[in-house]
């Protein structure tokens, strides 16, 4: 399988995950699984029910973060320096059309969210920057017609 990039700050966001659902919430849900069968015939017992599910739920994200934490391949965006868009960037860019000023981080899949300014890197946003310098505009595709967006700044931070 291929690497999955991520920064520092995203590989301990996911070991701090995985070990809470490793260590308190699978304890939490087997504590939930044996107070519902003390409570008798588990066919009718919605809460053993729910225990199970919860269980089933838990344990699929513990191995999807497995996977990740082992595919891993952190970057120290602290490290990384040069004039062009590559992941780990800060990226100040503003709308050609509307002159409003964007401020996103370019960073790997599991890490995305948008409301705090990381992009994944494979976002046809992120797509349309890498390599692009400060000052170089780039289009990207929208399902109101493609958008402009000119590069005011790059930083590493």
């Amino acid at each position: 399988m291929d690497k999955i990039p991520m920064t520092v700050r995203g590989h301990q966001a996911l070991t701090v995950e995985y070990e809470h659902r490793t260590q308190s919430e699978r304890r939490r849900i087997i504590d939930a699984i044996s107070e519902a069968r003390a409570h008798g015939d588990l066919s009718e017992n919605a809460e053993y029910s729910a225990a199970k599910e919860q269980q089933s739920l838990n344990e699929g994200r513990i191995q999807e973060l497995e996977a990740m934490l082992a595919l891993a391949e952190i970057i120290d965006v602290t490290k990384l320096s040069g004039d062009r868009v590559k992941f780990g960037a800060t990226v100040t860019f503003m709308d050609e059309d509307t002159e409003e000023e964007k401020i996103y981080q370019i960073v790997g899949d599991p890490e995305t969210d948008a409301s705090a300014g990381r992009i994944s890197i494979s976002s046809p946003i992120a797509r349309a920057m890498i390599g692009k310098e400060e000052g170089d505009a780039f289009e990207v595709a929208a399902p109101g017609g493609a958008r402009s967006y000119e590069i005011v700044k790059i930083e590493y931070i």
